[in-house]
């Protein structure tokens, strides 16, 4: 799939998200709190309590796909976060 990101908005979901949702769960989200289609073209992002997993979801005309980032860390102690 090729994005056209012309005419792509990405938003991010304020606070945290409970990361064990899956797209039906995020959907609703989006739904519900966002006021927002999920079947747009538009991409979603969802992130955990410390930051550390993400996931994007996006419709992709036929069905919803899912990317799931997980950050470790390289050397315990020395990972910076951006507040969002």
């Amino acid at each position: 799939m090729r994005i056209n990101w012309s005419e792509v908005k990405i938003f991010i979901k304020p606070g945290v998200t409970d990361m064990r949702k899956q797209i039906n769960g995020l959907t609703v989200l989006i739904q519900e709190e966002l006021n927002h289609d999920p079947f747009s073209s538009n991409l979603y992002l969802f992130c955990n309590s410390n930051r550390r997993r993400m996931k994007i979801i996006y419709w992709d005309r036929n069905g919803f796909c899912m990317w799931l980032k997980r950050l470790e860390e390289e050397h315990k102690g020395k990972t910076e976060f951006i507040e969002l």
